[in-house]
């Protein structure tokens, strides 16, 4: 995903806002007009009732904008690769054919198990009835959110999610604790920066390995580095672009990538982290707590044990 983008659509840039079963999400509640005065002596006629206007963050629904997320595969056998097949069907009843390229694909799929430890980001294939599919491995027995993030043709982005099984004995994990640095085949990534509720936050990754900074970062779906963000406890979905873009003339390759995203409440947040370098994507995990102004500064988790694959970047 290159210069800060917007909200679902493979979607983590300039100031956005969280959505994912962590996820992320936010209410604005709109104050009502004053009591209106009666006609009739000093009585009030009461207001009406104050209307709220609520975002509902991406990937906590099947269905948005008359488009459903329709997974064909909804159980998956532990360890044995699956090919996992899903349509968007579109207002019409019928699976959506077309759609924009975002990022160089026409689709982004995440999977992500319900405890944040186990992290797919793939990239199916489309067949001319609407039908889109991709292999599929699940480590472990237990749930799984699966998020959609596309643009249909002509239409605005949209991420949309739907629970996955994979079935047998199951014992949910924790959150990794806090942590500034994540280290992922080879490579450390310390993630700067605090996340503020309800205002632009900036976070910058940093690589190095071996101790020396990468600053040949390779462009990987237009971008430096891309990031998935999911809420703890209801894994609400945004992707964040990072700031920059490769080629611009401004941005360089490393050792830091800058994002900056919004996040509307306070909270733990599960992050993660692509990069390509020497013709491979890495993936590094994090928990970010974000806080008050008031509070403590949030730090940042490696998950040095979570099972992270890249099968489909």
């Amino acid at each position: 995903m290159n210069t800060p983008a917007r909200l679902g659509t493979y979607v983590l840039g300039l100031a956005v806002v969280f959505a994912g079963a962590f996820g992320v999400g936010g209410a604005v509640g709109a104050t009502g007009p004053e009591p209106a005065k009666s006609s009739h002596g000093d009585h009030t006629t009461p207001p009406p009732a104050a209307q709220k206007t609520e975002h509902v963050p991406g990937g906590l629904q099947v269905s948005q904008d008359g488009y459903t997320l329709t997974p064909q595969t909804t159980t998956i056998t532990p360890g044995t690769q699956t090919e996992f097949r899903f349509t968007v069907d579109g207002p019409d009843g019928r699976p959506v054919t077309a759609y924009e390229t975002q990022h160089d694909k026409k689709l982004h799929l995440i999977v992500v198990s319900r405890d944040g430890v186990v992290f797919r980001h793939l990239h199916p294939e489309l067949s001319g009835d609407g039908i889109w599919s991709v292999p599929l491995t699940l480590p472990d027995a237990g749930a799984y959110r699966v998020f959609a993030d596309f643009v249909p043709q002509g239409g605005e982005g949209l991420t949309l999610g739907a629970d996955l099984y994979a079935p047998g004995d199951y014992a949910p994990r924790a959150l990794p604790a806090p942590s500034r640095t994540a280290t992922v085949e080879g490579y450390t990534v310390r993630l700067d920066g605090t996340l503020t509720p309800g205002a632009a936050s900036r976070l910058t990754a940093e690589i190095t390995r071996d101790g020396k900074p990468v600053t040949d970062l390779q462009p990987y779906l237009g971008a430096y580095g891309h990031l998935v963000a999911l809420r703890a406890g209801d894994l609400a979905y945004l992707h964040v672009h990072p700031d920059g873009a490769p080629g611009d003339g401004v941005t360089p390759a490393g050792p830091g990538i800058t994002f900056y995203a919004e996040v509307p409440s306070p909270g733990d947040y599960r992050l993660y982290l692509d990069f390509q370098h020497d013709g491979t994507v890495h993936t590094a995990a994090f928990t970010v707590r974000a806080e008050r102004p008031s509070g403590a500064i949030p730090t940042a988790t490696a998950d040095r044990g979570s099972e992270l694959a890249h099968s489909g970047h």
